[in-house]
């Protein structure tokens, strides 16, 4: 904890109030990788270079998906926000980040325009969006590199071993659960015990 500590403290100062939430961490890394600096608080854009220019930034792990996240609520006015930044992509593999893309804002007008078609005619936000990590590899300018080759087909080989196994991990939980159902003394664990004190305590 106290070297998680210290980590707090330098994140802190780039205006990033918790680590480990909204993809802290990563952020920060980030931020002093690029030589940017945080932009406190949830509601506008991430960071800013010495000349003012704002920035969204997003981050992908690639041994778990193929796509940057966006926002759980696209809408006008967040895609007109996204109009007015510069992009930049890091990605990551695990915690280790590997390469960054800058892209002007610009170059994702097929994705902002094919998400304000779609709010426009649902009239609904739209649940995060992915930018495809494809897509930004052949289309932005590396920014940084780590020295270690960079392979996305064992990338994707990975997610689908991953993918396996967290279909297994939901098989056996599904399982258990059944097991537990069958079990006459089931509703003797301890937090079904604490359920029933807490209903009694009403």
């Amino acid at each position: 904890m106290p070297a998680v500590r210290e980590f707090q403290k330098l994140a802190t100062e780039h205006g990033i109030d918790d680590i480990f939430q909204d993809n802290g961490g990563k952020i920060l890394q980030m931020l002093l990788a690029l030589n940017l600096q945080g932009i406190p608080g949830r509601e506008g854009n991430d960071a800013t270079d010495v000349e003012g220019r704002e920035y969204e930034l997003k981050s992908v792990n690639i041994w778990l998906t193929a796509g940057f996240s966006t926002n759980h609520h696209i809408n006008i006015p967040i895609i007109e926000k996204y109009r007015k930044a510069r992009w930049v992509f890091a990605i990551y593999e695990g915690i280790e980040m590997r390469r960054a893309f800058f892209m002007p804002a610009v170059k994702l007008e097929t994705y902002f325009s094919a998400w304000e078609k779609k709010w426009t005619n649902e009239q609904k936000d739209i649940n995060n969006p992915k930018i495809p990590l494809k897509f930004v590899c052949e289309h932005g300018e590396c920014l940084y590199e780590d020295s270690k080759p960079l392979n996305l087909d064992a990338a994707s080989a990975i997610r689908r071993e991953r993918t396996k196994e967290s279909a297994n991990r939901r098989k056996a939980k599904a399982e258990a659960i059944a097991d537990l159902k069958k079990d006459p003394t089931a509703g003797d664990n301890p937090v079904a015990v604490m359920r029933k004190q807490g209903k009694r305590a009403k």
